[in-house]
């Protein structure tokens, strides 16, 4: 099993996601007090750092969704 993720559940407790690294099955897990803490905000800013798209396209990426495309810093 591999983390891949984690999440946050309704009481606020957060939980790993873990992936088979052979049949691709996914299962969720509570976080433990030993835990690293490093390790899991490096899991949860996973998707911002890679996000699935190029940042280049952000601006054409809003546009498509009714947004007017522009940045605004």
């Amino acid at each position: 099993m591999e983390p891949i993720t984690v999440w946050v559940r309704k009481n606020g407790e957060w939980a790993i996601i873990h992936r088979c690294k052979i049949c691709g099955a996914l299962s969720s897990n509570r976080i433990a007090a030993d835990d690293n803490p490093m390790k899991l905000m490096s899991l949860a800013m996973k998707p911002v750092s890679s996000p699935p798209f190029p940042l280049e396209r952000i601006e054409e990426m809003t546009r498509l969704m009714g947004g007017d495309g522009e940045l605004k810093w």
